[in-house]
């Protein structure tokens, strides 16, 4: 494996293989395949489990790390190309990714979202653009569509809670949020669950659908309803994923957005939407989440959270993503 870019793109088989080596990972979490290996980490975003997971999974694969933060002790970073750099960028990502892929055996980056243009967001170019010019193994920690390294560790969630695949229900809701959010991790979240064989349903108010394009790719994944009562949507779930995302109308126009959920927030997770979920339905987020906002205290400290499994299970996927890149996780 020489990219790690979006779980859509990647065979299922490629997908449990790795869910495998996680697992052995998880029981045996110390040891030297990563020996003699450095890996580069680009953050051009900021980080608080991401950032933490890689680095503790390097040590403890006995690899070497090192950490870059554009702005923040290195140069600002230009991304555009044909760019006249006389602005605050100092550097440009065609001199900047080669350079840290001579210092390193494999180069993960993070850019969020531009949250200007929808189409051009979608395409994920920046991180396509970059993977491009890595002249080493690369690894998506989160870009404009895509969440990689977080869906599979919902899909090991998933699996470690034995939540059923052929038949299960996994429901992805909308939740308010004081700001447009990115679709990188609902639509990862989605792709994840269909390509585990769930069923999936859509939760979100009028207007705030995933984009057409996303719809379209997820129906080709498998079994996708959208509704607009997440009391409704949670009927019988296994999983229920909570998450803000922007509304495709309103995209990148932050003022408009802002107008069109003002009265939508009674979206916030609570109790009443596992009423008639499965007795087995766990809540799920990628965290950072925004308590009594996106969630009710009651239900992400409650025993049907999952979030702090997700969070603790990025370092066992993320382990098995640079084992499989670059060494022999068996040693």
């Amino acid at each position: 494996m020489k990219q790690f870019i979006t779980l859509g793109e990647m065979p299922v088989e490629e997908i449990e293989q790795l869910l495998r080596l996680a697992k052995q990972l998880e029981a045996s979490p110390i040891n030297e395949s990563l020996k003699g290996k450095t890996v580069a980490l680009l953050f051009m975003n900021p980080s608080l489990r991401t950032l933490a997971s890689f680095q503790a999974g390097v040590a403890q694969l006995g690899g070497n790390v090192f950490v870059i933060q554009p702005g923040a002790g290195s140069w600002n970073l230009e991304v555009e190309d044909g760019a006249v750099m006389d602005g605050a960028s100092q550097e440009h990502i065609r001199d900047a990714i080669p350079v840290l892929g001579g210092y390193a055996d494999a180069l993960a980056v993070r850019c969020f979202a531009a949250g200007k243009d929808l189409a051009t967001d979608l395409t994920d170019g920046l991180i396509r653009k970059m993977a491009a010019m890595s002249p080493v193994p690369f690894i998506n920690m989160e870009s404009a569509a895509a969440h990689p390294c977080q869906a599979l560790a919902d899909w090991k969630t998933l699996d470690d809670l034995e939540a059923p695949r052929a038949g299960g229900k996994f429901v992805l809701s909308w939740a308010w949020h004081p700001r447009p959010l990115p679709y990188a991790v609902p639509i990862s979240a989605a792709e994840m669950a269909l390509l585990r064989g769930m069923d999936l349903t859509i939760s979100a108010p009028e207007g705030f659908d995933l984009p057409q394009e996303t719809m379209h790719q997820l129906g080709k994944l498998g079994k996708v309803t959208v509704t607009r009562d997440p009391l409704e949507a949670t009927e019988g779930a296994h999983a229920i994923y909570a998450k803000s995302w922007c509304a495709p109308a309103f995209y990148g126009k932050p003022e408009e957005e802002a107008e069109a959920r003002k009265e939508l927030r009674h979206w916030c997770a609570n109790e009443s939407w596992f009423e008639n979920a499965d007795p087995s339905a766990r809540f799920m987020h990628c965290l950072p989440v925004r308590r009594n906002v996106e969630v009710t205290d009651d239900v992400i400290d409650g025993p049907r959270s999952a979030t702090l499994q997700q969070a603790k299970n990025r370092l066992h996927v993320q382990k098995a993503v640079m084992a499989a890149m670059l060494g022999d996780a068996s040693q």
